[in-house]
């Protein structure tokens, strides 16, 4: 999610191949061994099998909005949400599988980084400052999932600024765009690109 609108707002619209990851094709794994999307091949040969990596590519192709302003909160800000937060979300969306605490506990564990979000839209309007940077570009999509653990619950919660936020970014152009549905991709399909 978070590279598609990277590259569709860097105006870059690589041809796509919907996949199950329940059922990766051959080509993927080919590409790239690590068995994870999204993956991206480049013209000449090179793949990028990280998100976060081609975000970065696509803003080095073209930065229209200067998302990479503020890079480095932006990078602080990412890196306490790959590596702290988004273990904690999974242990929360999968509570079940997760036993050693319950799913009350795993959210609280989790909100942890919503409450520094919190604190920072406190001061501005996006989590760096009051345009959209890479953090809030690479962080919403997880946020989003927090938020559809128990939406419910989400929807009366203290965060009334994370929120707001959210919903901003959600109901962008962009986001509507690489939420459309695309058919799962076999061999001899013709292309689809992205924004198409």
């Amino acid at each position: 999610m978070r590279a598609r609108m990277a590259l569709l707002h860097c105006g870059i619209k690589p041809e796509l191949r919907e996949v199950k990851l329940s059922d990766m094709p051959r080509a993927l794994l080919t590409l790239s061994s690590k068995a994870t999307v999204p993956v991206l091949q480049l013209s000449q040969g090179k793949v990028i099998d990280e998100s976060l990596d081609i975000m970065r590519w696509a803003l080095s192709i073209a930065d229209p909005d200067h998302w990479l302003e503020n890079s480095h909160v932006s990078d602080l800000l990412i890196i306490e949400s790959d590596n702290d937060f988004k273990p904690l979300l999974d242990k929360y969306k999968y509570a079940d599988r997760h036993t050693e605490s319950s799913e009350l506990e795993h959210r609280q564990n989790a909100e942890t980084f919503l409450k520094l979000l919190e604190k920072r839209l406190n001061s501005h309007l996006y989590l760096v400052d009051d345009q959209i940077r890479l953090a809030d570009i690479a962080i919403f999509p997880f946020i989003r999932q927090f938020a559809g653990v128990n939406s419910h619950w989400f929807s009366q919660s203290g965060y009334n600024l994370v929120r707001q936020w959210l919903n901003r970014l959600i109901e962008s152009s962009e986001f509507k765009t690489i939420m459309h549905k695309y058919p799962v991709w076999q061999e001899y399909d013709s292309p689809l690109y992205l924004g198409s």
